[in-house]
């Protein structure tokens, strides 16, 4: 950071492995947040993601990350170890390709989001590093009164009091101060969880319909109305509100109230024109920004429209008045600020800029409308609303549409050219700060969105399983982009839509919300993208919660019942749904496999920047979910072929236990190469097998299918051992291509009358079988000869072995002999040292004492499949 000095540094290290990437964003995201840096904590995780991302992805080799915290800013640098992989340098020719393709996006967005970045070398390391700035905070005077005489100063009380209450959400009062006690009689036992509607007096105009409520919902208010104090009459006091939000996240209102000739404690000033040499303020510049909007300006676009319209309606003696903002089309308007209007049913609707008959229907013109029921529709935002005569003005930066302001009157023929030229005079003033506020909007938007889809992509990216892709897309939709959701899924093209996910942020709701969909016909599986309004959820369920009520009261025709508790959860699933609702198609490969559902309680529109980033969300979690659709019936149709190529049971044979186990290596998504059979072949005669094909997969499977039915075919026809393994040699290399090698153990098995078993053994290329005799000895039972499917002739030979009462043969494939921990490799001495402790155990302890010995030696998973059989002659005389 040059000669900045560092107050503060944080560093990790990060492994070659994926997940390292989310877990570096973590890490910067909880550093920058710790240092109070929450303004560029978005820009700091993009960027820190792709740079990760080309270490530890692309790279290969560990990334070391690094956060310095100075005067100046952040700087982070993130090193790999692989400094021959080259960086194009700044200014250079060499093109770095779209911003919209996966990869490759690091340097770009470090160019774009950073005050600086760079890259620099050593012989060991390459390090890309870059700063971002520190937002200006302005601090000192916001706004300033003139300097007066004493005597020019207002008058107040020897003591000034200030009454400070809070209400909550619901409009009670939750707190009241001395102050309060002394100005209006009551004490805070008095009044506490009293509706402040109960001792305010509101100077309601004709015509309006704005009242002490809708005060108490702005985020700040400043005016004057009445305390009926205890002594019965009216105390006219001045107050301002402040909206705020408590520790747990719950709104509430500050109020701070004085009495009415000492508001000048609290009123906001306006700035004033400045004094010159003659002491006249004729002629003298003001700030017409300010003058309208007053000081100080809110920080924030929606307070700063909220305020415009407020003062709009102020200024023409309006009852209601809206602000609509262009989209960047400008084909479209949508509500973003009204007074005096239902604003929650208005908000974030869009109308066309060109609306109705007539020169009153531009949006690009300022307008008057004396009576809208001579011109219906001229105004669409107000219709059903009461409001007869409007004025409309544009507000434009550089000639360019950017949005519309409107007062508007109950009363017909209310405005005239002239309160137009009043209107359009404010909203010139204040369409650069609005423009200038809504661009800042945006841009903050796209970059909290860009980060949303990162994180997304990588939690999609992340699994292949379909029900936690389900459940990822409806967490990550849900509250960030909508209050509940459900996704719908589409087996095929025959098939209707399934309701398969649903998700509310009132996890009480889900089951009511659930019950209610599966009850109406899916949405329509239109492939169009885009968001479509879903109207069916609201309708339906304002139905039921309408035939619930009236059920309750007695008005359905029946008799009358007292209130049932099913009404409650009807009715909240009512208000849950009652909203909008729109669908999104999940596209995968150009089908529709599913729908996206969000919905609001609210009938508040969905914003257009939060349907565009869900449209995003959609596209990628519809290749996920058909990836994990594809990943699931691959793992199906892998485990049913390996089902086939095992036996279905093994049979019981008199005189001998037999144990079988098997453990397939991988994520179920592969057909292994190992198998074991037991069958009978004639005459009390026993076949046994177990064997390993090189690879997994069909071709191997191939294989395997092969080699099991053709020992049981070829043994039933009464072949020897050795001509059994010659004609299968044989017909593995028939297969040409596709024939792959194999080692088999081969044997058949005739119980004795004497409790004996003779076994007559060939074992070709595969590990020896082991026999374990009552005194705990262990030697191999047979002799190595040449695998199959090498060699044409094959010259194999049988060996005869009696397993004496108690003793045990067993057999396994190279998965278990094989099992490795770092250098270490268990072998067949190991395997040998473990059946020495298994004497006098029976056939299924032995098999599971060996594979718990086997699972033991290495603290990560089996790398290959394993195949244990067991058979064990049981004593003449046991307990």
């Amino acid at each position: 950071m040059g000669s900045s000095v560092i107050t503060a540094r944080a560093a990790a290290s990060f492994e070659p492995v994926g997940r390292s990437v989310a877990s570096a964003r973590s890490f910067v995201r909880d550093t920058l947040q710790g240092w109070g840096f929450s303004d560029i904590v978005d820009d700091a995780v993009v960027l820190t993601s792709e740079l990760v991302t080309n270490a530890v992805v692309h790279a290969g080799t560990s990334a070391d990350l690094l956060c310095l915290r100075s005067d100046e800013g952040v700087r982070i640098e993130v090193a790999d170890r692989y400094p021959e992989r080259e960086i194009p340098l700044q200014g250079s020719p060499v093109s770095m390709g779209s911003p919209d393709r996966e990869g490759g996006r690091g340097l770009q967005l470090c160019a774009a989001l950073a005050g600086h970045w760079g890259v620099d070398y050593t012989p060991t390391h390459k390090t890309v590093w870059f700063q971002l700035d520190l937002p200006e905070r302005p601090v000192g005077t916001r706004a300033a009164g003139p300097s007066l005489p004493a005597h020019l100063l207002p008058l107040a009380d020897t003591r000034v009091r200030v009454a400070v209450v809070q209400i909550d959400r619901t409009g009670s009062v939750t707190a009241w101060n001395e102050d309060a006690e002394e100005l209006f009689g009551y004490s805070a036992e008095q009044v506490t969880g009293k509706p402040l509607t109960d001792f305010a007096a509101w100077p309601h105009t004709p015509g309006t319909g704005t009242g002490i409520a809708d005060a108490l919902q702005l985020s700040r208010w400043e005016g004057s109305y009445g305390i009926r104090g205890a002594h019965g009459r009216v105390i006219p006091v001045y107050a301002s509100h402040l909206r705020v939000r408590d520790t747990d996240g719950e709104p509430s209102t500050v109020c701070l109230l004085v009495r009415d000739h000492e508001r000048a404690v609290l009123q906001t000033p306006l700035r004033g024109p400045a004094s010159d040499k003659s002491g006249t303020s004729e002629g003298q510049s003001t700030d017409p920004f300010e003058m309208f909007i007053g000081s100080p300006a809110p920080d924030d676009l929606d307070g700063l429209l909220q305020r415009t319209v407020e003062r709009a309606r102020d200024m023409l003696d309006g009852d209601s008045a809206f602000l609509l903002l262009a989209t960047d089309d400008e084909t479209e308007l949508e509500v973003r600020a009204s007074t005096g209007l239902p604003s929650a049913r208005q908000r974030f609707a869009r109308v066309p800029v060109e609306a109705g008959p007539g020169r009153y229907g531009s949006a690009r013109m300022p307008a008057v409308h004396e009576d809208l029921t001579a011109v219906p529709g001229a105004v669409p935002l107000l219709n059903s609303t009461g409001m007869r005569s409007v004025v409309t003005v544009p507000l434009k930066v550089e000639g360019r549409l950017t949005g519309s302001l409107g007062v508007a009157a109950e009363a017909p023929g209310r405005y005239s050219n002239e309160e137009a030229l009043r209107l359009q005079f404010a909203a010139d003033r204040i369409a650069l700060a609005v423009e200038s506020a809504r661009l800042g909007e945006l841009e903050r938007l796209r970059r909290g969105s860009l980060s949303f889809l990162v994180e997304a992509s990588d939690l999609l990216a992340g699994t292949l399983d379909r029900d936690q892709t389900l459940a990822l897309m409806a967490q990550m939709t849900v509250p960030t982009l909508a209050t509940w959701c459900a996704v719908y899924t589409i087996a095929d093209q025959a098939s209707e839509p399934y309701l398969s996910y649903v998700l509310h942020e009132d996890e009480e709701l889900i089951d009511g919300i659930k019950s209610l969909l599966s009850k109406i016909a899916p949405p329509d599986p239109v492939p169009t993208p885009g968001a479509r309004v879903w109207s069916a959820p609201a309708e339906v369920a304002h139905q039921a919660a309408l035939r619930t009520s009236m059920r309750s009261l007695g008005l359905s025709g029946s008799p009358t019942h007292p209130v049932t508790p099913g009404i409650g959860p009807t009715l909240a699933t009512a208000s849950a749904v009652g909203g909008e609702t729109v669908v999104l198609p999940l596209v995968a490969r150009n089908r529709v496999i599913g729908m996206l559902t969000l919905g609001k309680p609210t009938d508040e529109h969905f914003r257009q920047e939060i349907l565009e980033l869900a449209e995003d969300l959609s596209r990628r979690a519809a290749l996920a979910l058909d990836n994990a659709r594809l990943y699931s019936e691959r793992t199906a149709i892998s485990q049913s072929l390996q089902r086939s190529l095992l036996p279905p049971e093994l049979p019981t044979i008199d005189g001998v236990e037999v144990e079988v186990i098997y453990r397939a290596a991988g994520e179920g998504n592969e057909v292994g190469g190992d198998f074991y059979d037991l069958f009978p072949i004639s005459d009390g005669a026993y076949g046994f097998a177990i064997g390993d094909v090189c690879g997994t997969g069909p071709n191997a499977a191939a294989v395997t299918g092969l080699a099991r039915h053709a020992l049981r075919l070829l043994a039933r026809e009464g072949l020897s051992g050795p001509a059994v393994l010659e004609r299968l040699n044989s017909a593995i290399l028939d297969e040409g291509a596709r024939s792959r090698f194999l080692t088999l153990l081969y044997g058949e098995m005739r119980p004795q009358d004497d409790g004996s078993a003779e076994l007559k053994v060939v074992c070709a290329g595969h590990p020896l079988p082991l026999r374990l005799r009552q005194d705990g000895t262990v030697e191999p039972a047979a002799e190595p000869q040449p695998l199959l499917g090498v060699i044409e002739d094959l010259e194999l030979y049988e060996q005869t072995v009696t397993l004496d009462p108690g003793d045990v043969l067993l057999c396994v494939t190279d998965g278990v002999t094989e099992r490795r921990e770092g250098p270490r490799m268990l072998g067949d001495d190991g395997l040998a040292d473990v059946l020495t402790t298994c004497t006098g155990l029976t056939a299924g302890a032995v098999a599971a004492r060996i594979m718990r010995a086997v699972e033991r030696f290495a603290s990560e998973p089996p790398s290959d499949d394993m195949a244990i059989l067991a058979m064990r002659v049981p004593g003449l005389h046991t307990d």
